[in-house]
């Protein structure tokens, strides 16, 4: 007789998130059930019913607490388990060779309490039902928790202090009013307000009469002046205190292949990044940012999307500390401060045909038209700032293939320069326009696993983009259809 069948290997048993969170979650149904309370508010004085509200405040208290006794994890040797679900059960399996990253996150009342959100990231976009997240897990087991689920990462726990890359500075808040954020939070609540109908009853309260009695004081140009100032100035204080909850105490550090990412000053974020899945980074310049020396390093990086907070390792700074962070963290200064190659005049004429065709067109449409002698002086400043726009953008069109390496850069309004590991492009491909043709120019892509999956380089000359193509990657080489000085057929 043969060998009795081996005993299949026992599962680690569920776990339970921190009873802690049965302070959080009430609270935090609560604020996102508001929209049903005011609904409840309204049913019970219409019906001279208070009953309604308070079953719905019971309701959703009830909610919040059953989360806890419906949630549940285990992290077994290949994969990682959630369980959730009170009318429907749901199991979320995630496998641990594809986890990519591990962040947390952790608002005032979890920090109150000790608490903290760990969620993990796969690279792929998970949202609502299909985002794996921990609400909530004590802070002291972050560490515990972060080494288990890096598959193959150095443990956090006995991992050395390693290195300080950079930490957020005070100057740093003079970049923030460069942006639009203050404006958009404004419109963003001018359109709450208007949607709630609450302008409706404040266009007939006394403030607004008031309003309207001063304007009609000032007169209309000193009253639009100052609602301009007004908004302006709430625009600067709202950008600027938004860029210091969100990223102030700012630490960003490495410790031997994981990189650590912790910021925020009411609401405590924290990433985790394996160093290993790397593949470059992208300096952002957009133009007011760059007009005082700033510049925003994002990650390229292989499981991290490479557009917004997700790749976010430096929000506007100095940019030789943006310049001096990314040198290091690609280990490679020379492909950092390299001089680029410029792309020839028939990219430049395309970025000045392109600029100057609106104004030409304003002009043309003015002359025929009669207008006033001020709607040319209006002409001639937005000619002259086309003209500065295409100069610019002229001149930050390069690219640059050095030691594995592929820069590219482009832009004026929201200058970028990508610094892409060649080592990670799995294809390549070649695109023209009709426009493009003509001028004898072409877009080349680089396709990879990482950041926003493809990188372009924009109007090389048309008889070299498979040259850089090769050059970037020399398996291109090896296939018959790229054989030849100008590859394949670009029709």
């Amino acid at each position: 007789m043969g060998p009795p069948p081996a005993e299949p290997a026992a599962q680690p048993p569920w776990q339970r998130l921190s009873p802690r969170m049965l302070l959080v979650h009430p609270v935090h149904e609560v604020l996102q059930q508001i929209p049903l309370l005011i609904g409840a508010v309204v049913l019970g004085s219409a019906t001279g019913n208070a009953g309604w509200t308070f079953a719905a405040i019971g309701l959703t208290v009830a909610v919040g607490v059953a989360r806890w006794f419906t949630t549940s994890y285990r992290i077994e040797a290949g994969e990682v388990r959630l369980r959730t679900g009170l009318l429907q059960r749901k199991v979320l399996s995630v496998p641990r060779n594809r986890i990519r990253s591990v962040s947390t996150d952790a608002r005032l009342l979890h920090r109150l309490l000790g608490l903290t959100v760990l969620r993990i990231s796969t690279g792929q976009e998970a949202k609502g039902d299909t985002e794996f997240a921990l609400d909530a897990v004590q802070a002291e087991q972050v560490p515990r928790l972060r080494a288990i689920l890096l598959a193959d990462a150095v443990p956090v726990a006995d991992a050395p202090a390693g290195r300080e890359l950079a930490r957020w500075q005070p100057s740093w808040l003079r970049y923030s009013p460069l942006s639009f954020t203050g404006l958009a939070m404004i419109a963003a609540a001018a359109g709450v307000i208007y949607q709630a109908g609450i302008g409706a009853v404040l266009q007939d309260s006394e403030l607004a009469q008031s309003g309207i009695a001063a304007a009609e004081r000032l007169g209309g140009l000193v009253s639009v002046v100052a609602v301009g100032v007004v908004v302006l100035v709430a625009s600067v204080v709202l950008s600027v205190l938004r860029s210091l909850l969100t990223y102030g105490n700012l630490v960003l550090r490495r410790d031997s292949d994981i990189l650590h990412l912790q910021h925020g000053l009411l609401r405590l974020r924290e990433h985790t990044y394996d160093m290993r899945r790397m593949r470059g980074g992208t300096l952002r310049e957009p133009l007011l940012v760059r007009a005082f020396g700033g510049a925003r390093l994002d990650a390229v990086m292989t499981g991290v999307g490479g557009e917004g907070e997700a790749s976010l390792l430096l929000p506007p700074c100095p940019a030789g500390t943006a310049r001096k962070v990314l040198a290091e963290l690609i280990d490679h200064p020379g492909a950092v401060d390299a001089r680029l190659v410029a792309h020839g005049p028939a990219a430049t004429r395309r970025r000045w045909t392109r600029a100057l065709t609106l104004p030409l067109i304003v002009g043309v449409v003015l002359l025929v038209a009669g207008v006033p002698p001020w709607a040319w002086v209006l002409w001639a400043l937005l000619t002259g700032c086309a003209g500065l726009l295409a100069a610019d953008r002229a001149r930050s069109l390069g690219h640059l293939v050095h030691d594995g390496w592929l820069v590219a850069r482009a832009g004026s309004l929201e200058r970028r320069r990508d610094h892409l590991d060649t080592a990670g492009i799995i294809g390549w491909t070649v695109r023209q326009t009709l426009f493009q043709r003509r001028a004898g120019v072409a877009t080349l892509i680089a396709a990879t696993a990482a950041g926003e999956k493809r990188y372009e380089v924009i109007d090389v000359p048309a008889e070299h983009a498979w040259s850089v193509a090769v050059a970037a990657s020399p398996w291109v080489a090896d296939n018959a259809w790229a054989a030849g000085p100008a590859g394949p057929d670009l029709r």
